[in-house]
């Protein structure tokens, strides 16, 4: 499976990146709590190589708590800061605002000796798209400030919000990099929606996402769609789930594009439970 999407407005983004990063403090690294490793940008490395970064991992209501435990755990023995969060309530933001203080303070410290008052916080929100950027800043300051969307690419340009008094918020488009390491990153990456589902086959998709949750999320698969799992391949559970939820094209046979679209949204949207398609395990 080659994906091959990088629209020339993510050309744009990494530009626009590298000549904003003087005008910031610090930097948010957006990720996707169901696939950490997937969501990190490793052009990011390079282009921040010299800022203060923290990692917050949102959408972890979506994933399952004790991988992202693991998760924790594996970033935190390397002293690398990480925060999870969801953005759609709001939790995990003190603990985010708190790191970033820590982050600063030496800078803080150096400003106040030189006799400098200080200043509001500069803070470059990043990540790929579709991780939930723009409703993570307007969970934070209360109010409609960017585009939301559940999908990839709906903020286009760079924009400056204020969160409050001592820290501000430099919103950024969504990018990916332009080649994939391998099949398995460019899959978790289209299953989470961070590439547009009109350049995928979502069939093919769909057939993977339950070929994987029979083996790690049996019970959860079993009970959304009343189906058994053993040693059954993607596609022979799609038409089951099909027939189960009567989706029938021509002469009683199943629809297994509307089971995909339905398999593919519940699963994005947690109706099939907290699931994490990686763990630092594997």
């Amino acid at each position: 499976m080659n994906i091959n999407w990088y629209p020339g407005h993510m050309a744009k983004t990494k530009r626009l990146l590298l000549e904003n990063l003087k005008l910031v403090d610090v930097i948010i690294e957006l990720l996707d709590a169901r696939v950490p490793y997937s969501s990190q940008n490793p052009d990011f490395d390079g282009i921040f190589n010299n800022k203060k970064r923290v990692k917050v991992f949102n959408k972890y209501d979506l994933s399952d708590a004790v991988v992202s435990d693991q998760w924790k755990k594996y970033y935190e023995d390397q002293g690398i800061p990480c925060i999870f969060i969801n953005s759609r309530t709001g939790s995990g933001f003190k603990k985010l605002l708190a790191e970033i203080e820590i982050q600063l303070k030496e800078k803080f410290e150096r400003d106040k000796k030189r006799g400098l008052l200080r200043r509001p916080i500069r803070a470059m929100v990043v990540g790929i798209p579709n991780v939930g950027k723009s409703t993570f800043i307007n969970k934070l300051t209360g109010r409609a400030a960017t585009r939301t969307g559940d999908r990839p690419g709906v903020t286009k340009n760079k924009q400056w919000i204020k969160v409050n008094k001592k820290i501000h918020f430099l919103d950024t488009p969504g990018i990916l990099w332009p080649k994939f390491d391998n099949n398995k990153i460019g899959m978790h990456l289209a299953l989470s929606g961070a590439i547009k589902d009109e350049i995928m086959d979502i069939v093919d998709m769909s057939c993977r996402l339950l070929e994987l949750l029979a083996c790690n999320y049996r019970t959860n698969l079993e009970d959304r769609y009343n189906i058994t799992c053993e040693e059954k391949p993607g596609h022979v559970l799609l038409e089951e789930i099909a027939l189960k939820r009567g989706f029938l094209i021509t002469a009683g046979e199943a629809d297994i594009f509307k089971a995909a679209q339905i398999v593919l949204d519940e699963f994005r949207g947690g109706v099939i439970g907290r699931i994490s398609l990686e763990s630092p395990k594997q």
